[in-house]
């Protein structure tokens, strides 16, 4: 096979040590390769570094060993061209397995071209995308908090959840506190609703007539002391994420041209994809890169799977939350897609080609450089008005009706 990189290294990283392979193309064909582990302090990356810089090595290929790799990419980014590698690409033979025999396995199939590298965003997007990670989880452990105070307030005999929408609002706030605070009266603790859940206030003395321990009371206050703590976590990452996102401003606010997308939602899509969408060769390899695409699975003509296929859980989530609110968009072409799917293929699924058609108009946004324009509510009625009508025509002959159907113009 050809050689396309002569000088080159694979890395096996590990938590404690890394063991470089370098391979070197030798004039008679038989390539020279060099076996050296070091260890992961920084002086030892700095060693390794060094030893790369002195054989001459142009390209690295590493496996993504959870994130015992960044520490080696953001010391080689700039010096040498690198390449992160899926592992189940570059699965090894079966055969003795060692870090040596991998190490080795992964510098021949870089020499030759055969790995293919991930994308890894510039360092500017690698920090953002920490943040909105960060806060992502951070939410997530609120919703775990706020489901711990219900489980807290069933015990107690509490319903303020089958009454109140949010019991994390101003008034379920409100009625917490005083319920920490020792009140237990039913009528005083639903005089503390506002707005319109003063419209229940018969449900409310009704649900909050319940048998609170000074056990509940602790719960509850140590509870909402820890929703407090990850709501300023959250509004410190905020103001973090806003600040890092002023660059980019202009394709933030072509993002949120796009129905169902708010604030939050183009800063993490942002976050997770890049503003430069070179890196990706069309809208199909993107889809595919965040698990929004059908799966292929074919054997002996027959399609065996459509399941998606593995992708960035991170844009997935969050396109996924975008194409509910898309969908329920009135006038809007994605709100007619998943109505035209549900009946067919269920919300689930209906909700996946959503999100799907949300990547693909952010990557032609984000590409071009141009606001979202929608195709309208009656696009798929535009793409095949003969077959709508006689689905149309159908339905009404099933219902008992007898149709003749007439030219508008004729009929003027």
């Amino acid at each position: 096979m050809e050689v396309l990189y002569p000088r080159c290294c694979g890395l096996d990283v590990h938590k404690k040590t890394v063991v470089a392979c370098v391979r070197i193309a030798g004039a008679s064909g038989r390539p020279r390769q060099t076996v050296r582990t070091f260890g992961t302090m920084t002086a030892d990356l700095l060693a390794l570094a060094a030893w790369l810089a002195t054989e001459g090595v142009t390209h690295v290929a590493m496996e993504s060993t959870g994130v015992f790799w960044r520490p080696i990419w953001n010391l080689l980014e700039g010096q040498v061209s690198l390449l992160l590698v899926n592992a189940r690409h570059i699965k090894q033979v079966p055969g003795r397995k060692t870090d040596v025999k991998d190490c080795e396995w992964l510098a021949q199939l870089l020499a030759h071209g055969l790995v293919r590298g991930s994308f890894v965003p510039p360092p500017p997007i690698r920090e953002l995308r920490d943040l909105t990670r960060h806060r992502a989880t951070l939410l997530s452990d609120k919703a775990r908090v706020a489901n711990r105070i219900h489980k807290t307030l069933e015990d107690a005999n509490v319903k303020l959840g089958a009454v109140a929408t949010d019991i994390l609002g101003v008034s379920g706030r409100a009625m917490l506190r005083a319920l920490v605070a020792g009140a237990s009266d039913p009528a005083a603790l639903a005089e503390l609703a506002r707005k319109r859940l003063r419209e229940k206030l018969p449900a409310l003395r009704q649900a909050l007539d319940g048998r609170v321990t000074a056990h509940h009371r602790f719960l509850l206050d140590t509870l909402l002391d820890n929703v407090a703590f990850l709501e300023a976590q959250v509004a410190r990452l905020d103001a973090r994420i806003a600040e890092q996102l002023q660059p980019f401003t202009a394709e933030l606010a072509l993002l949120r041209t796009v129905p169902g997308v708010g604030e939050r939602t183009a800063q993490n899509a942002l976050a997770e994809l890049g503003p430069d969408m070179t890196v990706f060769p069309s809208e199909g390899h993107l889809a595919s890169w965040a698990g929004l695409c059908p799966g292929s699975h074919e054997s002996a003509g027959k399609q065996k799977s459509g399941r998606t296929p593995k992708g960035n859980r991170w844009l997935r989530r969050t396109l996924t939350e975008a194409a509910w609110a898309a969908s329920r968009k009135k006038g809007s072409y994605f709100k007619a897609q998943y109505h035209r799917l549900v009946p067919r293929r269920g919300k689930k699924r209906a909700i996946v080609a959503v999100a799907h058609s949300l990547l693909g108009a952010m990557y032609h946004i984000l590409a071009k450089r141009v606001p979202y324009q929608d195709l309208g509510p009656d696009h798929f009625d535009r793409l095949a008005p003969k077959h709508l009508t006689r689905y149309l025509v159908k339905r009404l002959e099933k219902l008992g009706h007898k149709v003749t159907l007439e030219p508008l113009r004729e009929a003027a």
